[in-house]
């Protein structure tokens, strides 16, 4: 598989972009004043400890305390007693499982951040600190020796077994990544010596300064992208910006200097993103729908609750019967579901509506095919086989924000809902708004501002509308066009100095519905 890396840095924001076989597969985007909190490691206090929700609430010195379940504290460190309830049923059996942890109120502790804050949540943390280097990741207080599944030779595992024994300590842990594979035993040591000083660093700070406090930085996304994903694999990494490149040759000089050839300045005056194709790919990805390339679609929609994907026939027309052609439509629906939901980074719960299959060895083909996509993927997922309503139903790991959130606010006129009032609702809106305005003043005149198009409306097409409103209320209004007004919004004026009286008559509306 042919793989490429592009990075992308603009006074905003900075982006990186995976092609793999030429196809857009990852998009990472960090802005300037949001700094990603993931890997950082904090010296926090303790703030709350709450049993019944198994969890406790940590002050790292964020706005909102971070959020530690019993389950990510390190036995290592803790206390830990686990009391299990088994409750036993005809139909199934549950198991419920209590941590009590010897926690305190405004106790001193090492956390490290695993999910970014989101949606007035505030970060994830865990206990089980971990300092990721390029070949090595070294686990602190922990005592045993992990080894990446990807590296499947046997000799090769005993052999890194073996050098990571040697180097680690009896309170150390030590995994060793994929990249590790047939690298030196000297290459290898001086990765873990880099991790052993950083730990080390880590603790000296948090021995001069109170809780809370920052004790170590994560790498800035472009940086981790590179350490994380620059194997073997990798034909070439493009970057147009002068800082990251030369950070980036520092950083491959240091760990891995035979990948530095691989290692390109983009210097062309035409936006990198857009030389490549990936920008248009971007804002396709901003859109719900997404199109196959038989002529089927999907409409990929996110809630607060879950993600939802529909799967639509859409311009296919096939020769053979229905169920082959459901077939048809949903293998190739799977392969791009599973490549959208690594571009757009959704997770949570995800439900997915194939079309109707009725034979069942087609929907564990679907539900197969979607499995060996996922694969690619490096969040974990968990899925389940497609019910006989075509819905199938998974999970997959939240680390960062959605590509969506990442890179759009919310509408300040639909409030995140997709639409806007009609201008017949908006109608009915001004005609409650005038009756309330007579039943408590006597004002024979008003001026009425609408967005343009609404102006037009009213004054052309609907001025019978307009009319009967005058009539019905026993007052004349003048219709003025105000571009800064949404469509769905009005104001009304009153006077010669042009009082707004809009307000007024809707903190009454306000107060009358309390």
């Amino acid at each position: 598989m042919k793989k490429e890396i592009f990075i992308n840095e603009s006074m905003g924001e900075t982006r990186i972009a995976i092609h793999e076989d030429s196809k857009l597969v990852e998009v990472y985007v960090e802005q300037q004043d949001n700094q990603r909190m993931v890997g950082n490691v904090y010296k926090g206090k303790v703030e709350n400890v709450l049993p019944g929700m198994q969890a406790a609430f940590v002050d790292i010195g964020y706005e909102l305390n971070a959020f530690l379940p019993f389950s990510e504290i390190g036995k290592s460190e803790y206390l830990i007693e686990e009391n299990n309830n088994h409750h036993n049923n005809k139909k199934h059996k549950r198991k419920i499982e209590n941590i009590e942890v010897d926690l305190k109120t405004n106790q001193e502790i090492f956390v490290q951040v695993i999910k970014e804050p989101f949606a007035g949540k505030g970060p994830r943390v865990t206990t089980e600190v971990a300092l990721p280097g390029r070949l090595l990741v070294l686990v602190p207080n922990a005592n045993y020796i992990g080894i990446s599944k990807k590296i499947w030779d046997k000799f090769e595992r005993r052999r890194l077994k073996k050098i990571a024994q040697r180097l680690r300590t009896n309170d150390t842990g030590v995994i060793i990544r994929t990249v590790a594979e047939g690298k030196s035993e000297e290459h290898i040591d001086n990765d873990f010596k880099i991790l052993l000083d950083n730990w080390q660093k880590i603790k000296n700070k948090s021995e001069r300064e109170d809780a809370p406090i920052l004790v170590y930085e994560d790498l800035e996304t472009a940086s981790s992208v590179v350490r994380d994903l620059l194997t073997l694999d990798v034909e070439k990494i493009i970057i147009d910006s002068k800082r990251l490149y030369r950070k980036t040759q520092r950083y491959l000089d240091d760990v891995s200097p035979s990948l530095l050839e691989r290692l390109e300045l983009y210097k062309l005056k035409a936006p990198l993103f857009e030389s490549f194709g990936i920008e248009s790919e971007i804002e396709k990805l901003m859109r719900p729908k997404a199109w196959l390339k038989s002529g089927a679609y999907l409409i990929i929609e996110k809630t607060e609750a879950m993600v939802v994907v529909d799967v639509n026939s859409g311009r296919f027309v096939g020769k053979k019967m229905h169920e082959e052609n459901s077939l048809k439509i949903n293998l190739e629906a799977a392969r791009e579901v599973a490549r959208q939901l690594r571009l757009r980074d959704l997770s949570g719960l995800i439900v997915i509506d194939f079309i109707d299959m009725q034979l069942e060895d087609n929907r564990k083909k679907v539900y197969h095919e979607l499995r060996k996509e996922l694969k690619k993927d490096r969040a974990k997922v968990a899925v389940a086989p497609i019910t006989e309503f075509g819905l199938l139903e998974m999970t997959r790991q939240r680390i960062r924000v959605s590509l969506l959130d990442s890179m759009s606010d919310k509408c300040p006129a639909c409030h995140g809902s997709g639409r806007i009032i009609s201008r017949e609702t908006l109608i009915t809106r001004i005609d409650h708004w005038l009756r309330r305005y007579k039943s408590k003043h006597r004002s024979l005149r008003l001026k009425l501002q609408l967005h343009p198009e609404n102006s037009n409306y009213l004054n052309g097409e609907k001025k019978h509308i307009l009319r009967g409103l005058m009539w019905q209320n026993f007052i004349h209004l003048k219709i003025l066009e105000n571009n800064d007004l949404r469509p769905d919004e009005f104001r009304f004026l009153r006077g010669k100095n042009d009082i707004d009286v809009t307000h007024e008559m809707n903190l009454d509306k306000e107060n009358a519905a309390s």
